[in-house]
């Protein structure tokens, strides 16, 4: 019974590291996607801000024609 002993132990062991290894690329994935998001943000937030100091700019020049 000792073979098959060792056998059951190594395949829960088998089982039990796919299992981490799907988790931890599951997470993987999840903080690759939450990295994306972070970027995305920033760059929208960068192009309002550079709209909005256009947008100043073009009011100030104006400002100063009159």
């Amino acid at each position: 019974m000792g073979i098959m002993d060792d056998a059951k132990e190594a395949a829960e062991t088998t089982g039990r590291k796919i299992k981490e290894a799907w988790e931890d690329t599951t997470d993987k994935i999840g903080d690759k996607v939450d990295e994306m998001k972070a970027d995305a943000n920033v760059k929208k937030a960068e192009a309002e801000r550079d709209s909005v100091e256009a947008r100043n700019d073009f009011k100030e020049k104006l400002r100063d024609e009159e």
